[in-house]
């Protein structure tokens, strides 16, 4: 349990949706038996546009005097706003749980509960490349130890907790130098836990055996790129690209956790901004993961256990088939918040 029930969020603005999804989470906030404040940043393309550098400075300070932030989605002209504030943190683990959602019809009668921890950095995405001549273009790829270690300890860490295996994966056949050096470090953080079992698989072959039996694996740690493609592969497995939510780590030198954000996966969603309509239940997942996060492990369960109640109570927004506004489906999932809190007799935080 922390020291203090208080807690202090940098609150990372965007666009579209963004207002909308801030409301549902301050109004959440107020049932958590603890004293809340957020520190609005305003990362929103318009204010981008004119003040790109203060604006990311002031995202920065925020970041450094809270330790946490929760950020919304953000319209990308140019360089990503994503890339930014993972240089500026110096993020090098993301980690993106895919898990079942009741009432959401799937493919797959399975109850999913899938781990992906990706390396932030390096891979094919930190250049953009260059032509040669018009025939030709090339790039360069950049697979580092130091990353590759973060996110092996923290993906094992993380299978210890679950008591579960951990797979790697990558195309280290193909790729012997770059995806050879991260699935030799793997090897070599793996000696740490041996407990946890760990086993590589071709990242291909992965995918083909994931879709046919996802109830098969929970920790899958890999490089860049690879967990890019993966996670949004994998949310496909429980219904939906847009229910998920994220979590992006620095570590100090003793390889502690420094500095973690989080946020919902999916756009902007121009087509419905402002229109009330949007589903803020990613976002309530990306909170539920800063509370357990901070220490509030329980609060954060409570939290992400009420959002799959209101949905498989058939409490949902239209993009589920449901009725319910933002707002209608804020108060179903605050409802279920509470019985849950009360349930328990009480959580503590």
């Amino acid at each position: 349990m922390p020291a203090s029930e208080n807690l202090n969020i940098a609150e990372f603005h965007g666009d579209g949706i963004s207002a909308e999804l801030s409301e549902s989470i301050h109004r959440i906030a107020e049932d958590l038996p603890l004293e809340i404040r957020f520190q609005p940043i305003d990362l929103s393309l318009e204010n981008r546009q004119v003040n790109s550098e203060e604006a990311f400075e002031e995202a920065e300070a925020a970041m450094h005097s809270h330790r946490i932030a929760l950020k919304y989605p953000t319209v990308t002209e140019g360089i990503s706003p994503n890339k930014i504030l993972r240089e500026r943190f110096n993020f090098s683990v993301i980690h993106r749980p895919v898990v079942s959602i009741p009432g959401v019809k799937t493919r797959h009668d399975c109850t999913v509960d899938l781990h992906i921890v990706r390396i932030a950095v390096g891979g094919t995405y930190e250049d953009a490349g260059r032509r040669v001549g018009s025939e030709a273009a090339v790039s360069v790829r950049v697979i580092e130890r130091g990353p590759s270690e973060e996110a092996a300890r923290f993906g094992f860490l993380l299978a210890q907790r679950l008591g579960c295996n951990l797979v790697s994966t990558s195309k280290h056949t193909i790729q012997r130098a770059t995806d050879g050096l991260f699935e030799e470090t793997v090897e070599e953080v793996a000696k740490d836990f041996p407990e946890v079992q760990h086993q590589t698989e071709l990242f291909d072959a992965l995918l083909a055996k994931l879709i046919m039996r996802p109830e098969d694996y929970r920790v899958v740690v890999c490089p860049n790129e690879y967990g890019d493609f993966l996670s949004d592969a994998a949310c496909g497995l429980v219904g939906s690209m847009g229910l998920g939510a994220s979590a992006s780590y620095a570590f100090d030198e003793a390889g502690n956790t420094d500095l973690a954000m989080f946020d919902p996966a999916g756009g902007t969603a121009p087509d419905i901004a402002g229109k009330g309509i949007c589903n803020p239940a990613a976002a309530f997942w990306a909170f539920a993961m800063l509370l357990e996060h901070s220490g509030f492990r329980a609060l954060g369960g409570c939290l992400a256990e009420g959002v799959r109640d209101a949905i498989g109570n058939g409490q949902s927004t239209q993009d589920l088939g449901g009725t319910l506004s933002t707002a209608g489906f804020t108060e179903a999932v605050s409802a279920a918040l509470k019985n849950r809190l009360t349930g328990e007799g009480k959580v503590k935080a």
